[in-house]
């Protein structure tokens, strides 16, 4: 398993541990970091959870000959995927969510700090949202989320071009809290983690609820519709053509669609 958990001093910690394949995800990481959030949001013990990677990276995103083997289903049977189910995991998580990134965040190695409540990032990281690239649309709502954060023009870049952008951009539309030295963003963000040990519980899921609850519904329904897109582009010929060129590390040739 390429996912480690620990829970300590109240801090239910998700770390993606491939270093090796630069902690790409496959279907059996869903599963695991979907069943450690239910975990512990279960435990009355588990006041936050931190989510971090690797020293360098992240997550370059979905493990492309993994998904590739088993796809989500189509259609709303989507929404099953053991990927969803980690989406709704994190929706549905009522304790504060602290991300440390320790370096790249592609795919959804960014869109998932959208649904974090605390996301500290190193002076090394790089995000990037390529779903066109790679023919397929924007998930985990960030079609909803990113133009509200960053305007329509800014989120064009980043989710119609892929742009990659920097730490501080992350900071600055919103994304992130703070930019830090690489050797320090997990201490750091251990450390606001811990803060919640020494505040009310149902205060802090309360305020929580509030923060996020009126767009919930929003979130969801954005969720749904790129959900179904995303897993039909997933069998599109575009998307065949960009993942044998990944596979065959050329450049892919979409000027025949």
């Amino acid at each position: 398993m390429s996912i480690k958990t620990a829970t300590l001093a109240g801090v239910a910690t998700i770390e993606i541990a491939r270093p090796e394949k630069k902690n790409a995800l496959t279907i059996a990481m869903y599963e695991a970091m979907a069943a450690a959030l239910e975990a512990a949001v279960a435990d009355p013990a588990v006041r936050a959870v931190l989510i971090t990677g690797q020293p360098g990276i992240f997550t370059s995103g979905n493990d492309i000959e993994d998904f590739m083997a088993r796809p989500p289903a189509e259609g709303p049977e989507a929404m099953d995927s053991p990927v969803f189910r980690f989406m709704r995991a994190l929706l549905n998580c009522d304790k504060p969510v602290v991300a440390a990134v320790t370096g790249a965040a592609i795919g959804i190695g960014t869109t998932m700090l959208l649904h974090c409540d605390f996301v500290y990032v190193s002076d090394e990281a790089r995000l990037a949202m390529p779903f066109t690239s790679l023919g397929l649309v924007p998930e985990f709502a960030s079609s909803l989320m990113v133009p509200q954060l960053m305007g329509h023009a800014r989120a064009a870049e980043k989710l119609l071009l892929g742009d990659a952008f920097t730490p501080e951009q992350a900071v600055e539309c919103g994304i992130a809290n703070a930019v830090l030295p690489a050797g320090e963003v997990v201490a750091h963000a251990r450390r606001v983690a811990e803060r919640f040990n020494a505040l009310p519980p149902g205060a802090v899921r309360e305020s929580k609820q509030l923060l996020r609850g009126p767009q919930r519904n929003a979130v969801l329904e954005a969720m749904r519709t790129e959900g179904e897109r995303f897993t039909r582009r997933l069998r599109s010929p575009e998307a065949m053509e960009a993942f044998q060129a990944f596979f065959q590390k050329r450049k892919p040739d979409f000027s025949k669609f």
